[in-house]
């Protein structure tokens, strides 16, 4: 059968492609070597220990995994309803006004023609394309959601974190009502973060010198995996000229507190251990701390809509400054959890600094912004993290030790922030590229304090649905903290999409070949094709007219009407032989038409019927 051997040939390419892509989509963290940096290890090391976590467990070494391993995720974007324009147009609004223009009375019969032939042209031309496209980016919604979740799931199984984070920007835009903003909210957390809950508002602190809330790295750890540390973005509040107090309230209450830290000491067996060159008796060693703090800086900047919104923030990051470790405290970590990068000159990302505000409303704030101002990163810099441009200040300005992890550039940034306590006369902050900083001698220079900032890449698909993996463990020998920071990437939604098409075309082929194969196999065509002619010649035997027998001199002949019921007879028998045989065995069936036949024999019989009569 030509069509079974058709559809064959094509699931014999096509089949084998589309496992192919399905395995890649599925894996395709192993194929892009993507795996936690871990200590003592390169990054070949670090990828081959985790591809032995799934294969063969026993040979995970598990005292090379970092104790605290972060999937970060920027910028996911959710877009609804209210970005799709035109929704109307699913009620054909043209057509129900070819309904309303074809019997208004006021209009003559030519009013009423004409507009109605708008309304039909307009309806083709305006209404069916504009709700196709609708209905097109719904799909694409629901597809961008899953595809989304994919990225979340695939690395979130793969890599195995202890925590995890959305930099900002969770939803597309801080203009939409409550209703779309609850509905963008329901999606975030049962389509694309499914199975992930918000931080509990009683493991969040505020600021104090009381540490509340204290807990250990790995304590409640299959908790920990499933909860999503959120961070505020510009589309999720607004920036500081349009950030109101509604906004922020729907955000805590859908994805969590915007301003916040989280404190984790780290259980070692050395930490009583002395001090070298301690006497007997002498001091012992910290405990390894980590402080997760969660910062809101969308208002750091000036104007602002809402002035006490701004000192609410002020007033955290204030208490943050006041309630931190002494900058000469070893075995301590800082990782600041924000969304608008600092400061950086053009040139070093691809957003180069850039401010616009509001005219005439919103108290002329801050309507858009790529980087906070020099003086709001002057002081995270000098105040969370207690580095300063002055040598002779606590810990010669080198200040603490941690890091910057923040989102809103969609490609991506690292940076390193320097300055230069050497510098005459004025003394400022700086930036370069990471990379530069690890190749030239400014890590390692004298009187140069810096800090890495890592703006983590979009994990939206036009961006390669990027996920950071950032990794912090503790050095013994030194006694202090140390960190890497590594990117994986799916690569663009039309690779999800493309391989999802392509199963669901298999899986339909499939059934197709299936049906065609077992129509092959029991002859069910030919089967049909017999019974349904069959049915069709009984049908027309039942249903035939009956002819009246011509009248000669005023008398119907009997010897007509014995032909007629025997041409029928003869019918009826054809039709049971084809029911049983399928093939007609009559004699001359092969020459002449039945209907020739009967015909034939009628007019003989008539004939003869005459000649006797006049005999």
């Amino acid at each position: 059968m030509f069509l079974l051997s058709l559809v064959r040939h094509v699931l014999f390419v096509s089949v084998p492609l589309s496992l192919i892509l399905t395995t890649y989509l599925y894996l395709y963290p192993l194929f892009h070597l993507c795996a936690f940096p871990a200590p003592e290890l390169d990054a070949r090391s670090a990828y081959t220990n985790t591809l032995w976590q799934h294969v063969l467990p026993s040979s995970h070494n598990i005292s090379r995994v970092a104790p605290f391993r972060l999937l970060a995720l920027g910028d996911p974007q959710l877009e609804g309803e209210s970005s799709i324009r035109d929704t109307n147009s699913t009620t054909f609004p043209n057509l129900s006004n070819l309904w309303k223009d074809a019997f208004k009375k006021k209009h003559n019969i030519l009013q009423r023609i004409r507009h109605s032939l708008h309304d039909i042209i307009d309806f083709y031309l305006d209404d069916i394309p504009k709700a196709l496209e609708v209905y097109r980016k719904r799909v694409d919604h629901v597809g961008n959601d899953y595809y989304l979740g994919h990225i979340y799931r695939t690395m979130h199984w793969w890599t195995d974190p202890t925590h995890v984070t959305v930099l900002g920007d969770l939803v597309g835009s801080q203009w939409i009502n409550d209703k779309e903003f609850e509905s963008r909210g329901w999606r975030y957390w049962n389509r694309v973060f499914r199975g992930g809950e918000r931080v509990p508002d009683e493991l969040t602190s505020a600021p104090s010198q009381e540490v509340q809330n204290l807990r250990f790295l790995g304590d409640d750890a299959a908790a920990w995996k499933k909860r999503i540390i959120n961070v505020a973005g510009n589309h999720d509040i607004g920036y500081a000229g349009d950030l109101t107090s509604d906004r922020l309230e729907r955000f805590e209450r859908v994805f969590g507190k915007p301003n916040y830290e989280m404190r984790f000491q780290l259980p070692i067996n050395s930490t009583l251990v002395k001090t070298e060159d301690s006497v007997e008796g002498g001091e012992e060693r910290p405990v390894p701390e980590l402080r997760i703090v969660v910062l809101n800086d969308m208002n750091l900047d000036t104007p602002v809509g809402v002035k006490e919104l701004q000192d609410e923030t002020y007033q955290f990051l204030n208490g943050i400054i006041t309630t931190s470790k002494d900058v000469t405290r070893p075995a301590h970590f800082t990782l600041v959890l924000t969304h608008i990068p600092l400061y950086k000159d053009a040139g070093i990302c691809v957003d180069g600094p850039f401010f616009d505000f509001f005219s005439d409303y919103f108290n002329n704030g801050v309507k858009e912004q790529n980087h906070l101002s020099r003086d709001a990163s002057k002081g995270i810099l000098e105040g969370i993290f207690g580095m300063s441009g002055d040598s002779y200040t606590a810990g010669q300005g080198f200040g603490r030790y941690g890091t910057v992890l923040n989102g809103h550039d969609h490609e991506g940034c690292d940076i390193y922030h320097y300055i230069n306590q050497s510098s005459p006369p004025e003394r400022r902050w700086e930036a370069t590229r990471w990379k530069d900083a690890q190749t030239s001698d400014l890590l390692d220079t004298p009187g140069i304090p810096g800090i890495r900032e890592t703006t983590v890449r979009s994990m939206m698909g036009d961006f390669a649905g990027n996920a950071g993996l950032m990794s912090l463990w503790f050095d013994e020998e030194t006694w202090d903290w140390r960190y890497e920071f590594a990117n994986c990437g799916l690569g663009t939604q039309h690779i999800w999409w493309t391989v999802h098409v392509w199963d669901f075309i298999n899986v339909i082929l499939v059934v197709v070949y299936g049906i065609i194969y077992v129509i092959d196999k029991f002859d069910l065509m030919e089967k049909f094709q017999k019974s349904s002619t069959r049915r069709f010649l009984k049908w027309v035997s039942k249903n035939r007219p009956v002819r009246k027998a011509p009248l000669v001199n005023g008398h119907t002949t009997p010897n007509l009407l014995a032909n007629e019921r025997n041409a029928r007879d003869e019918n009826t028998e054809v039709v049971d032989q084809l029911g049983t045989t399928g093939k007609l065995d009559i004699s001359g069936a092969g020459r002449k038409s039945l209907r020739k036949k009967s015909k034939r024999s009628l007019n003989g019989s008539a004939n003869s019927s005459v000649v006797s009569m006049y005999s």
